[in-house]
């Protein structure tokens, strides 16, 4: 395997000079140390008898999962940004019609490219990962395709030709309201069995061999049952695998949850389901105090979509609440009107900051608003998304980013 001299690396211990970083055949990281010399002459090996190493042209960081993505909705980018009538009134519900018409033409092949594209583009931006939420079971016409894993399968080999990791999370989506109601027509390339779901899910453990790492996700608390949630929890191919749901995204679900179940999302979700480390909770934009602090301690990760969240107008994530309570935290590009993990993190920011008109809201153990950032979502995106944890260390995941050290930015910096 190659072999890489990065001139400065950030260590889980901090920033470190000519770090030797050696993947192993595995994808993880196998060595991790400090050059012998600033000077070892790389043409000849850096220590006695060992093979040459490539010099990296920038600082090198840890790479960021893109926890939350909808790879097929980035065709759709600017093209829900007309207003849909005279009067206004547009909101989540009027951009989820326009999706839906957009849906009715998109073929595997078609999601296919798409996907490859926008997984290029996570790449060059610095999402080394993605955790694909996948709901397109069916054909435009509702009827499932002869091979029940078509879909999933493009995605697969989408990741494979971007050369970005991938986790895939089948979805289940059954109903189009809270309570078993029937769901609309524009849903039917959701809709799968639940037995046909685990099927899928079957196969795409099988796919681990091809660098695929499997995970599962109910759509929502709109789109299941608590009896298929049960079902599908208790099944034996769920076990251990990391598990996703969007909840709390829009005040119109959160009324119709507590008409359903007389309580809002998030608390109806933990007090039901057995929410820990396991877990992703998707958007959480619209939390009492009291939620958001339970939700920070039962362990699961928080997936934020701060650039999908404001382009839905769905409302802020309690940043400052979570963190204080020592809760995790991951960050997702969604529907992908940005593909930038810079973007999403300075919209978290910045929406903390108009929100409580202050400045700085995201501060820890480190005084940087960037390195807590960071670190949060280094740590919950490598929960997001199972496997091993994240950073540049002996047995941990070989993704990097190599900054361009040549970058204005970057010009006079240090650590």
């Amino acid at each position: 395997m190659t072999r890489y001299l990065a001139p400065l690396a950030l260590l889980p211990d901090g920033w470190t000079r000519d770090v030797i970083l050696e993947p192993g055949p595995d994808g993880l990281l196998s060595r991790v140390a400090v050059a012998p010399s600033p000077d070892a002459d790389l043409d000849a090996g850096v220590g006695a008898g060992e093979a040459p190493a490539q010099r990296l042209p920038g600082p090198v960081v840890p790479g960021i999962v893109n926890a939350h993505s909808h790879a097929f909705q980035r065709a759709l980018a600017g093209g829900a940004e007309v207003r849909s009538g005279p009067e206004g009134g547009d909101s989540f519900w009027s951009w989820r019609e326009a999706m839906y018409r957009f849906l009715a033409v998109l073929d595997p092949d078609q999601v296919e490219a798409v996907a490859a594209r926008v997984y290029v583009e996570m790449l060059r931006h610095g999402y080394t990962r993605v955790v694909e939420f996948h709901y397109l079971h069916n054909d435009p016409r509702g009827r499932p395709y002869a091979d029940p894993a078509e879909v999933a399968r493009r995605l697969v080999r989408a990741a494979e030709s971007a050369g970005i990791g991938l986790t895939l999370l089948p979805v289940l989506y059954r109903h189009g309201g809270f309570g078993g109601a029937s769901p609309e027509p524009a849903q039917r390339r959701f809709i799968l069995e639940v037995d046909r779901f685990l099927e899928l899910l079957e196969v795409v453990r099988r796919w681990t061999a091809e660098g695929c790492e499997p995970g599962f996700a109910f759509h929502s608390l709109r789109a299941v049952t608590p009896d298929e949630m049960v079902r599908v929890l208790e099944a034996p191919v769920t076990d251990a695998l990391p598990r996703h749901i969007h909840v709390a995204e829009q005040e119109r679900e959160v009324a119709a949850c507590r008409t359903w179940s007389g309580s809002r999302p998030v608390a109806w979700l933990l007090d039901h389901a057995p929410v820990d480390g396991r877990w992703s909770l998707v958007h959480c934009t619209h939390m009492t105090p009291e939620e958001g602090a339970r939700l920070a301690r039962s362990g699961a990760v928080a997936v934020v979509c701060p650039a999908t969240e404001g382009n839905l107008g769905d409302g802020f994530f309690s940043l400052a609440g979570h963190l204080q309570e020592g809760g995790r935290l991951a960050v997702g590009s969604d529907s992908h009107v940005s593909v930038s993990p810079v973007e999403e993190l300075r919209w978290l920011e910045y929406g903390q900051r108009l929100r409580s008109r202050t400045r700085i809201v995201a501060a820890g153990a480190h005084a940087s608003v960037a390195r807590t950032l960071l670190e949060a979502v280094w740590e919950g995106g490598a929960g997001a998304a199972g496997g091993p944890a994240a950073g540049l260390a002996e047995g941990r995941r070989a993704d990097w980013v190599v900054l361009d050290g040549e970058h204005p930015a970057l010009a006079g910096r240090s650590g």
